[in-house]
C-alpha cells in the first residue's frame, strides 16, 4: 500500500534579514501575498493531500487574501509556531498525526513559505524521484559559482572545490516518523535545515535536481526577481 503524501510550511518567521514591519512570506507579488503563490506551488500536485501552514500564535497579518482560490478542504492553519523552524515543523507533523492521524511512514514534505517559484515539474519530479526512496530527499543545485572563504579581516583565505557541493532547497520531503525524531534530537545548533537533522541519524538524504527559478526571497532584490518568474511562468 503507497504511503501518503502531506506537507508542512514554517511561516511563524519575521523575515529579518529582509528587512520592514512585514515579514517577508505577506509581502504582495504580482496582486496577492507571497504565501499565496507559494501555496499555489504545492497545490498543483494533487498526491498532496493537506497542506499545514504553521503560522506564528500572534499572527495578524494572515488573511483570506493568502488562500489560493477552492483550496480550503487541503489547507490547515496551525497556530503553533515555534521560536525555531525546527519547533514549528514538529509542531506541524504533531497537527497533522493527531488531526488526520499520519503513519510514521508517511511522508512529509517541508518547504519554505517564502520560496513562491517551484515549478510543478520540479515538485512531481522531487515525490516521483523519493516515493519508494528509504531515506527521502530534498531538491538542490550544483553550486556554480567559484567559492571563497574568508578569514576574520574578510580576506580570502582559499578558494574551495565546489565539484561536490550543492545548494540546498525545498521542499524537502522525509518519512514523518524519522523526521520527527530527527527534528526532536538532533543538535539544533547544526540543525540548519530538514536534511541536516536527517544527517545528525546518519542518514544520506538523496539530492534531485532543482532548479535556480526555486528562489527564496531572502532580501528586497529577491522579490522583483519572482516576480518575473512568475510572469514568465504565467505567459507560458
Amino acid at each position: 500500500m503507497s504511503k501518503r503524501t502531506f506537507a508542512v510550511i514554517p511561516a511563524a518567521g519575521t523575515g529579518s534579514r529582509f528587512g520592514g514591519d512585514t515579514p517577508k512570506q505577506y509581502l504582495p507579488l504580482n496582486g496577492a501575498p507571497l504565501i499565496r503563490h507559494t501555496l499555489q506551488a504545492l497545490l498543483a500536485d494533487a498526491r498532496i493531500e493537506r497542506i499545514a501552514v504553521i503560522l506564528a500564535p500572534d499572527d495578524t497579518t494572515w488573511s483570506a487574501a493568502c488562500l489560493p482560490p477552492q483550496s480550503a478542504a487541503r489547507i490547515s492553519l496551525v497556530r503553533e509556531g515555534g521560536a525555531t523552524r525546527a519547533d514549528s515543523v514538529i509542531n506541524g507533523i504533531n497537527w497533522l498525526k493527531n488531526n488526520i492521524q499520519l503513519d510514521y511512514e508517511d511522508w512529509v514534505l517541508v518547504h519554505d513559505a517564502a520560496r513562491p517559484c517551484l515549478h510543478p515539474d520540479q515538485l512531481a519530479c522531487l515525490i516521483d524521484t523519493l516515493v519508494d526512496d528509504p531515506v527521502g530527499g530534498l531538491l538542490a543545485i550544483p553550486v556554480a559559482d567559484t567559492l571563497k572563504r574568508a578569514d576574520q579581516a574578510t580576506r580570502v583565505d582559499a578558494t574551495v572545490d565546489r565539484r561536490q557541493l550543492w545548494q540546498a532547497q525545498t521542499p524537502q520531503m522525509f518519512r514523518m516518523g524519522q523526521l520527527q525524531h530527527a527534528l526532536s534530537v538532533g543538535d539544533r545548533t547544526m540543525m540548519t535545515d530538514e536534511a541536516s537533522a536527517i544527517e545528525q541519524l546518519g542518514q544520506r538524504p538523496r539530492l534531485v535536481i532543482g532548479s535556480l527559478t526555486n528562489l527564496k526571497v531572502t532580501y528586497p532584490e529577491d522579490l522583483a526577481l519572482a516576480s518575473v518568474i512568475l510572469a514568465a511562468a504565467n505567459d507560458k
